[in-house]
């Protein structure tokens, strides 16, 4: 064998090696995944012949969650070949350093892109993370809905901005909705549901609680349930067949992609997760991981909570405005300089 050969054998075998570890790190990842499939509600069979909608939620794009998992959950979208993409708030986890990386990840999806933001994108800086997102070519909805076309079939895709943060307006939001069309509503904070079912939205997709991240011995909800008090903390809830007088849906919570303290996931139900609800499709024909739960106790925010996450997020802002105009003095400065 020639010099030259030889080097280009040992070139394919560097090269298959490396697809090789890829591979192996693919999978690896893919294991801490759960891939979970709903039907829709009951009302949709009579409005849509079947569309089928890919639920992610709180990706927290930064250091706590690495990038090749924020991949991952891209991959098993695309490989499901949704119509849409849903996904409920927390793109960034405390910052907005790694926005470029936010954009590649939305760009990578197959299917056109809806969100909402979250608690953590006021705190870290909404306009950035909404410019990023529409860069990216998704469509944010605060507090609006929008009707789009999805394989000749009408949806109303109503989105609500972030509650923890007391930016939701769910009356605003529904302004205008036609209830002769079917629709789906978005929202970071999955209580925000109950008044989103009182004006005709039967099924809504959320996030925020992580699934508790420890799931055993039902730590979540005793974490997450009872100490913070949400109604709904993973999974689905309510009722995709209320009786006709009854004021009521579902709303599913899903576990989340991301991280915003430490990565740490304990438990079968805290697995990170990418959910397909199937539009059309009645509950019972196909397999389903659980039937719909009974909501928690819960508790509802006093005013001084919310006072207080408010200040929080005015307290976030200005410290970043500060820190701008602070460069911003400083660059006139640096110029003359050089």
């Amino acid at each position: 064998m020639s010099a030259l050969e030889d080097i280009a054998a040992r070139a394919l075998e560097d090269a298959d090696a490396e697809r090789a570890r890829r591979k192996r790190f693919q999978r690896d990842w893919r294991k801490q995944f759960r891939v979970r499939r709903f039907a829709g509600p009951l009302v949709h069979e009579q409005q849509l012949d079947h569309l089928r909608i890919a639920h992610v939620t709180d990706i927290h794009v930064g250091r706590v969650t690495p990038f090749e998992a924020q991949m991952e959950a891209v991959r098993l979208v695309n490989e499901g070949k949704p119509d849409a993409v849903m996904i409920t708030g927390d793109f960034v986890c405390h910052s907005t350093l790694h926005l470029d990386q936010l954009q590649e990840i939305i760009g990578a999806y197959d299917a056109p892109v809806f969100a909402v933001l979250g608690n953590h994108d006021h705190w870290s800086g909404a306009d950035e993370v909404r410019w990023t997102l529409d860069r990216a070519g998704a469509e944010v909805l605060d507090n609006v809905h929008t009707t789009i076309t999805l394989r000749h079939q009408r949806l109303q895709v109503l989105g609500l901005d972030d509650a923890y943060t007391g930016h939701g307006q769910w009356r605003e939001a529904t302004k205008g909705l036609r209830d002769d069309l079917p629709t789906i509503g978005l929202s970071h904070i999955a209580e925000e549901a109950d008044a989103l079912w009182t004006k005709g939205v039967p099924l809504v997709l959320s996030g925020h609680t992580h699934a508790g991240q420890i799931t055993i011995a039902k730590l979540h909800e005793l974490a997450v349930g009872k100490l913070a008090g949400h109604r709904y903390v993973h999974g689905l809830y309510g009722s995709r067949a209320p009786k006709p007088d009854e004021k009521l849906g579902a709303v599913y919570v899903g576990a989340g992609v991301g991280a915003a303290v430490v990565p740490l996931r304990i438990g079968e139900r805290s697995r990170r997760e990418v959910t397909f609800f199937e539009l059309g499709h009645s509950a019972g024909s196909f397999l389903e991981p659980h039937q719909e739960q009974l909501a928690l106790p819960g508790r509802k925010p006093s005013e001084k909570t919310k006072q207080r996450r408010q200040r929080a997020v005015a307290k976030k802002r200005a410290k970043r405005e500060k820190k701008k105009a602070k460069l911003a003095r400083r660059a006139p400065a640096d110029s003359s300089a050089e």
